[in-house]
């Protein structure tokens, strides 16, 4: 795709070139800066100062001044002309000779005492612009012999050259190049690579040079491009390899230079300008009747036989600009970042953000997102370029104005869809994604309160699910800009999370409230009451807990209390103290009961007014249910069941206060007998149970409960008490109780206790207990148990004592081998008691290891109270 990269511009017209002699044609050109020479046909070369002059609308042309020209005098074209700027000089071929020219008089150099400043035999050299000589006031060069198939290497100086090499060729070149040490030649048959210091050379593919004009040019260091069969520009570096793709020019091509990032080539009738990045043809310009192209420091020139123009590039960016508007954005990024290496770094970075951005803006208007967000990406684009596309996202306090020169050509969305409400919401839905990605990155710092407010507007307007998430989370929504928006929307649960971030629970709280309550409609949370219980659970604020816990516990006492119940513990002022919520819920008798239950059997805090309190009102709700008729049998046994679990479990409450409150009612004897057993009155809690109760199961648990921290003494007097009180039952006189039940029961009840915890029991205490007149049948199960247990426990004992037994020889024998010392005896020792020798070696050691007689320790073990340990130890000397 075409182009516009080049202006051909006039430089030297004929008239001032050759006035009225038409036979005059230009031969070869050669510039250094401002300088201009031209070489003719008639063996003239002419000196021209080139001025460069932009016009007011930034149009480049050139004012050429001639300065002189300068007869040679050798009556053949000049055909070659190379300026060596650092020795002032101009190296001129004309009629096979190669000399030196002065540039500024254009007079013949004379050849230096003993050395020469021509050289004879020459068909065409070239400069190496790639020097491997260190000296700044010598110039390298390479020449071809019009006679020998040898390249020589000479060294030019101000006043004389000298021959340093010279390399055969296995044909007769008939073009070169030179960089460093590396020569390109043309051959006749093909072109090759030499290195004229080590000889090594390679081949690099076959060429015609009788059907074309070879090419061989130098376009940057130790790369070359060369005129390849089919009308083919190659490259190939000094190794001999292409490391750039060909490109596809004319067959007729007449020559070639390189203004990075183009191919510029010129044939009998066109210019044709390709791309080095993409090998695509950019530009053509119209060029009739043009032989020579050339370019110097970057500046091309070209010349017809009777003028002079220059190819001027068009500024980079304007270029880019070109195929942006165009909407060739990947040849404008391409072109952008193959010119890297001609602008300065910091240039460079500036203008290629720039690119990118507007390639960004392109593909957003062309839909393909997935390419916008990546150029937006890699541009580092400022999001709010992005969002003041869209109307009213921004919010009305954003300072940000937009680029200058803009960055697209879109006045805002509606601008750009045309009216196209599909393509409207793609465009939303792109920069909902967009935004989320980039609102936590170095995107969008500096501009943070933008972004978040756009996000949040399009959340509400899209019913985006997202929209609670950054709500719930840091953000930086703009309240004023953000209210009338969710209004709109009717997001008021989001509009509530709003007001919470930005420190303003009080309203977040009452605009919940009014949508728990129906005032206000919003569908975002069916369990918003819930929601508003939690917040207040977790706020620090507690004039807002003391102000809103009244319309919770209203609602639904069993939830709201959770205000309380589930507060974080903490020790910091936020904490409520237990006896402020009890006052407080003084008015709310159910929330108040589950509030003492949350400190009671919770959190476990050990307070005796807190357990009263509670066994209070669990006692207040038993017998409410009492007083109701008819009475709800199942209500009155849950809540008879929490009462007595707290009983039991509880040792803090004040027993005497509420067995006072329990006096009178025959209903909660059980409760009575529970309270009784806390006073240590097993008597009076068994008797009811026993004899009022009839509940002998009861009884039986009552006994193990009571006796459940205690020891087996403990426990074993109260199985004995309940025994007595089942036998005192069965007494002359006693055999109907007061509720009219018989003995017999008793009596069973009695069997049924022995039998099943006979192991509780002192048997021999039992046996005397027990009437006489009781068959040993009944009590077969206990009488058996009891026997077994008796001998359970004999045997344990002697075991116990044999272990005893045992354990203590064996001490007493670790600690005679721990001595290790033996008990000598002799005539010569006397008995410590009696005094006189020993005449036999049998002896009793006292402690400490003094032997005595056996009959002095016996007579003193009969004649002492307290027996002596001894031991027994026979010893030999």
């Amino acid at each position: 795709m075409s182009v516009k990269a080049f202006e051909l511009v006039p430089a030297v017209e004929r008239d001032l070139l050759m006035g009225d002699k038409a036979r005059i044609n230009i031969e070869c050109i050669e510039c250094c800066g401002k300088k201009l020479y031209v070489g003719t046909n008639d063996c003239f070369i002419h000196h021209f100062l080139l001025d460069e002059v932009t016009s007011s609308k930034g149009k480049l042309s050139y004012l050429a001044q001639k300065k002189l020209h300068k007869y040679l005098g050798l009556k053949k074209p000049v055909a070659e002309l190379r300026a060596a700027s650092a020795l002032e000089r101009l190296i001129v071929l004309c009629d096979g000779i190669v000399f030196l020219v002065d540039m500024e008089t254009l007079e013949t150099v004379p050849s230096a005492a003993g050395g020469g400043a021509k050289i004879r035999g020459v068909a065409e050299f070239c400069i190496n612009e790639n020097p491997v000589n260190g000296d700044p006031f010598c110039v390298e060069m390479g020449i071809l012999s019009s006679k020998r198939r040898t390249v020589q290497i000479y060294m030019v100086y101000v006043d004389r050259v000298q021959l340093v090499k010279e390399v055969t060729t296995p044909e007769q070149p008939c073009a070169l190049s030179l960089d460093g040490y590396f020569l390109c030649l043309a051959l006749s048959t093909q072109y090759m690579i030499v290195n004229y210091n080590t000889g090594a050379s390679q081949d690099l593919f076959p060429y015609n040079s009788e059907e074309r004009r070879p090419i061989v040019k130098r376009i940057s260091r130790e790369e070359f491009l060369l005129a390849a069969p089919g009308g083919l520009g190659m490259f190939a570096n000094a190794e001999g390899v292409s490391q750039r793709a060909p490109v596809n020019w004319s067959e007729s091509v007449i020559g070639a230079a390189v203004c990075f990032p183009y191919v510029v080539a010129l044939d009998e009738s066109f210019i044709t300008i390709h791309s080095m990045l993409d090998q695509q043809l950019k530009q053509t310009l119209s060029f009739r009747d043009g032989h020579i192209l050339q370019d110097f420091e970057g500046k091309v020139i070209l010349a017809s036989t009777k003028a002079v123009y220059v190819l001027v590039p068009l500024p980079l960016e304007r270029q880019i600009q070109d195929l942006l508007a165009s909407h060739r954005v990947e040849e404008a990024l391409t072109l952008t970042e193959g010119a890297q290496r001609n602008i300065p770094k910091d240039k460079f970075q500036i203008l290629h953000k720039r690119i990118l951005q507007q390639a960004g803006f392109i593909n957003f208007g062309q839909l393909e997102f997935l390419e916008a967000k990546e150029h937006f990406r890699k541009g580092q684009l400022d999001v709010r370029e992005l969002i003041s596309l869209y109307p009213l996202l921004l919010p009305a306090s954003s300072s940000f104005t937009r680029c200058h020169p803009p960055l697209h050509e879109f006045a805002d969305l509606n601008h750009l869809a045309q009216g196209d409400q599909e393509k409207v919401l793609r465009c939303k839905k792109f920069l909902i994604t967009y935004l989320g990605e980039v609102r936590s990155t170095e995107v969008a710092n500096g501009c943070k309160e933008d972004v978040d407010t756009a996000l949040l507007k399009l959340y509400a307007e899209q019913d985006h699910e997202s929209l609670l998430d950054l709500l719930a989370t840091d953000n930086a929504c703009v309240l004023a800009d953000s209210v009338p928006w969710l209004e709109k929307y009717h997001k008021y649960f989001a509009l509530g999370l709003l007001y919470h971030s930005n420190g303003q629970d009080s309203a977040a709280l009452q605009l919940w409230i009014r949508v728990v309550d129906g005032d206000l409609q919003d569908s975002t949370r069916s369990d918003l009451y819930e929601y508003i219980v939690d917040f207040l659970c977790s706020i620090s604020n507690l004039d807002l807990v003391w102000k809103y816990a009244d319309w919770a516990l209203q609602k639904d006492p069993t939830i709201g209390i959770h205000i309380f119940t589930k507060r974080p513990l903490c020790k910091d002022q936020s904490q409520l103290k237990p006896d402020d919520v009890i006052t407080y819920l003084g008015k709310h008798s159910q929330a108040l009961l589950l509030y003492l239950e949350y400190l009671v059997l919770e959190r476990r805090i050990q307070k005796e007014k807190f357990h009263t309190h509670l066994a209070v009102l669990y006692l207040e709700r038993v017998l409410s249910l009492l007083s109701k008729s008819p009475t709800d049998e199942e209500k009155l046994t849950r809540a008879r069941e929490r009462l007595q679990a707290l009983l039991r479990e509880s040792n803090l409450y004040r027993v005497q206060f509420l067995l006072g409150k329990m006096e009178n009612c025959e209903q909660l004897l059980l409760e009575r007998a529970t309270l009784h057993g806390k006073l240590e009155e097993h008597d009076k809690a068994l008797h009811i149970l026993v004899h009022k109760l009839r509940d002998f199961s009861s009884a039986e648990a009552f006994c193990i409960w009571a006796s459940s921290c205690r020891d087996s003494a403990y426990r074993q007097q109260l199985f004995h008490l309940l025994l007595g009180v089942y036998l005192d039952g069965n007494l002359p006189g006693k055999s109907q109780t007061a509720t009219g039940g018989g003995s017999g029961d008793l009596e069973m009840a009695a069997v049924d206790l022995l039998n099943r915890h006979g192991e509780v029991f002192d048997a021999v205490r039992v046996l005397r207990m027990l009437p006489e007149n009781w068959s040993l049948q009944l009590l077969r199960p206990f009488l058996g148990r009891a026997v077994r247990a008796s001998m359970h426990a004999c045997r344990t004992s002697q075991i116990a004592l044999g272990l005893a037994h045992s354990e203590n020889l064996q001490l007493l024998h670790d600690r005679l081998k721990e001595r290790k010392k033996p008990i000598f005896v002799s005539e010569k020792k006397g008995c410590h008691l009696c005094h006189n020798t020993f005449s036999d070696p049998d002896v009793v050691c006292l402690p400490g290891g003094v032997p005595v007689h056996t009959h002095c320790v016996a007579q003193r073990v009969r004649d002492s109270p307290t027996k002596r340990q001894l031991t027994n130890s026979s010893n030999h000397t």
